[in-house]
């Protein structure tokens, strides 16, 4: 059952205690502005069917929580108590006033509020964020035009820029080897077992659970480990787990039974036998669907062929930038080809904008046969060289592909981001559908952030202004860090536009806060323009 909240309050109208003053000029004020929680509040109370039961927590409250866990990276523990000891999260979550005594729900509700909020219903907020982003920009006339287009519409009235590339958010797992998958398969057998022995019915099975582990211990802890005795290893291990899973069977067929949960575990070790049998058998390394962690048999190992990292495991991802908002285009633990997604991803933008884009700027693996024919036949020119053998007498234009793949790189951007502050760098829910939500969730955090930057923005516009007259510089600026609690003074004239550009990107990536003084030469007196501090994400 779910009930309607009271809706968006005023700062001015949070109850607070005396002596407490809030600011509006908090970046959790402002992004509490910046979402439209009304019509998001009504497609979330559209999963609550049934009308009787408890009340459930209301939408501000279960996804506020869950974007303050992805901009900081909270256990759920700490992400309730924070919203209880914080009035600014508490504003954020919509409560009413502050409130300190209890917390503001269990933490084990986390769990609940990432099932609930699925991949499907986060692409559908995230697109009301951005379309109350686009109609507010729009309304106010500040926003300039950041079409990344060639500056010529396409044929059949196409325009506009699709940025798409992908990549795989790693899962929170042991990195996976036969010998320790094994010897997890066998302990969790041998847990099973003494679930299912009961003391009445005489002797429980043998294991040699200590043999077992006196084995794996001597192979793990020799320095240098040769395919002979990795090979014995595995053996080892093997014999043991499939002792363990006859004892299991004889206990099944006298017609005890185990919890569902315990079930699904006993059958994700069957299927962790069978394959490391069938690889043992035949001298491969290679299965289909192979299991790399018996507690996340859901993931699957992503062959990238990065440096460093050949091989991640976790979440295969597909993302879009469009005009600087990130979509998620398509996430799935088992390994795909990217190429095979593009088209719909370019249907998906018709839908949206009502025509196709201008130009799609993809790596070489979108440039297949099938890719090049749609994109010709839509009017889309897709970035990269063509196929094949370059053709006698022809002419690459490289300064059109060098553009091209300087802006491919905001979609680079995006993922490092994500990755770094987002939650997407190592996605540590347990569950399938809950490590789904981590990476929409982060896509939708990555929207939040830059509507937060759009102050900052605004600032570099108003300094590119004053910069215009010769007598003005910028020759003073302070940033803090917060963490370090340092405060640092520089002051140095800077007279060129491309100075003036490269200082506010420095501050705004490398601050938390920062003060700028406008002076006029010679320095007899402050401008007119006061010294002011700007929050940054």
């Amino acid at each position: 059952m779910y009930r309607y909240s009271n809706g968006q309050i005023s700062l001015a109208d949070f109850k607070q205690p005396v002596g407490m003053n809030l600011k509006e000029s908090n970046r959790w004020v402002k992004k509490a502005q910046t979402i439209p929680w009304p019509e998001i509040e009504k497609r979330y109370a559209a999963l609550f069917t049934n009308r009787k039961g408890n009340v459930a927590k209301p939408l501000r409250l279960a996804l506020g929580a869950c974007i303050i866990q992805a901009e900081y990276g909270y256990s759920d523990e700490e992400t309730a108590l924070q919203i209880q000891e914080n009035p600014y999260l508490q504003y954020f979550c919509g409560y009413p006033g502050y409130d300190d005594e209890k917390l503001p729900f269990d933490p084990s509700l986390m769990v609940y509020f990432r099932k609930r909020l699925t991949p499907e219903v986060l692409g559908e907020i995230n697109e009301m964020i951005v379309r109350d982003a686009k109609e507010r920009q729009v309304k106010e006339a500040e926003s300039k035009d950041d079409d990344d287009s060639d500056g010529q519409p396409g044929t059949g009235g196409n325009s506009g820029t699709m940025i798409v590339d992908a990549t795989c958010a790693p899962s929170n797992i042991r990195y996976p080897q036969d010998v320790s998958l094994l010897n997890e398969a066998r302990e969790n057998a041998e847990k099973l077992l003494d679930v299912l022995h009961d003391p009445a019915d005489g002797k429980k099975p043998r294991t040699y659970r200590k043999r077992a582990r006196k084995d794996y211990l001597k192979y793990t802890r020799c320095r240098k480990h040769t395919a002979k005795m990795t090979r014995k290893a595995i053996g080892k291990q093997l014999a043991y787990l499939r002792r363990d899973l006859d004892a299991i069977d004889g206990k099944l067929s006298l017609g005890k039974n185990l919890p569902p949960r315990q079930t699904e575990r006993l059958d994700t070790i069957r299927t962790v036998y069978e394959q490391q049998k069938y690889m043992y058998d035949n001298c491969t390394h290679s299965v289909p669907d192979r299991i790399v962690s018996v507690s996340q048999p859901f993931v699957r190992p992503i062959v990238r062929g990065k440096a460093g990292k050949p091989v991640e495991f976790g979440a295969k991802l597909d993302i879009s930038v469009v005009d600087g908002w990130t979509r998620l285009e398509c996430c799935s633990f088992d390994a795909y080809n990217e190429a095979g997604n593009l088209q719909e991803m370019a249907e998906r933008f018709r839908a949206r904008e009502g025509h196709y884009p201008s130009r799609i700027l993809a790596d070489k693996i979108y440039r297949n046969r099938e890719n090049l024919s749609y994109c010709k036949a839509h009017g889309i020119r897709l970035s990269g060289p063509a196929l094949g053998r370059p053709k006698k007498g022809e002419t690459r234009d490289k300064a059109q592909d060098y553009r091209d793949e300087c802006e491919r790189v905001e979609v680079e951007r995006r993922f490092s981001l994500a990755k770094r502050k987002c939650g997407m760098g190592l996605v540590t829910a347990k569950l399938r559908e809950t490590a789904a939500h981590v990476i929409a969730m982060s896509v939708l955090v990555l929207n939040l952030r830059k509507i937060q930057c759009a102050l900052l923005r605004m600032l570099t516009y108003l300094l590119e202004i004053l910069a215009q007259n010769k007598n003005w510089a910028l020759v003073q600026w302070t940033f803090i860090d917060v963490q370090k609690s340092k405060t640092l003074h520089t002051n140095s004239p800077i007279r060129k536009k491309f100075q003036l550009f490269s200082l506010i990107t420095f501050i705004s990536r490398k601050s938390t806060y920062f003060t700028i003084v406008v002076k006029k030469f010679p320095y007899r007196s402050l401008l007119c323009y006061p010294s002011a501090t700007f929050g940054t994400t």
